[in-house]
């Protein structure tokens, strides 16, 4: 299996003994040793991951490296998180997704509303399997933990990614007084409800909610 391991905050290194990881194409900075590269599609693999990429818009565009030796990998200096996988399901931005183990499954889920509120569209990217993953964010991530006792509400501008029994639902707080400029400024959250992790990033990206 590879090794992921951070070089600085910024770089992910993959020590690769003849075995294969997938990565955002073009993210590669460096590497020694012998590597080869090969273009793939998000979406999953084979002609359900084709027919998937047409009925949803994923169009996250991976690539293969395969080989021995040490490969660096980065993308406009953004902040880096490993996350460890143990036959769970990683929901993750495609926009988020750095590398992913070659032994992990990549497929789309619906996000309904949330996605649409996100700005990221109605389908987000999953990883699932036993390996590591690693997510990109605009600034260090932060790990938050929801339990059954203590759910947690997040900006759907801000929200990276999450794993565990997460029920999530979208919350609404337009009313007639954010429609004549009088809200509160924060229309739009995302609830999460169970026992998981929710990664956050100290930073929003433009949404539709951002704007009311």
């Amino acid at each position: 299996m590879a090794t992921f391991r951070l070089q600085g905050s910024k770089v992910l290194a993959v020590d690769l003994a003849g075995d294969a990881v997938r990565v955002k194409n073009g993210s590669m900075v460096a590497y020694d040793g012998r590597m080869a590269f090969k273009k793939l599609s998000g979406g999953g693999e084979g002609i359900r991951g084709m027919v998937t990429r047409r009925l949803t818009g994923e169009q996250m565009t991976l690539m293969e490296v395969k080989g021995e030796g040490t490969c660096f990998f980065a993308d406009r200096a953004s902040e880096i998180s490993l996350v460890d996988l143990n036959g769970e399901k990683l929901y993750v931005e495609s926009s988020n997704l750095l590398a992913a183990d070659g032994g992990l499954r990549t497929g789309t889920s619906f996000t309904g509303l949330r996605g649409g509120a996100s700005g990221n569209g109605l389908f987000t990217t999953t990883v699932e399997g036993t390996g590591r993953a690693a997510i990109m964010s605009d600034g260090q991530a932060v790990v938050l933990r929801v339990t059954p006792q203590y759910p947690l509400s997040v900006d759907p501008g801000a929200y990276v990614a999450h794993q565990g029994e997460l029920r999530q639902n979208f919350q609404s707080g337009v009313t007639f007084r954010t429609l004549v400029g009088e809200g509160g400024g924060e229309a739009f959250q995302i609830r999460f409800e169970g026992d998981g992790l929710v990664y956050v990033q100290p930073s929003e990206r433009n949404t539709i909610g951002g704007d009311v």
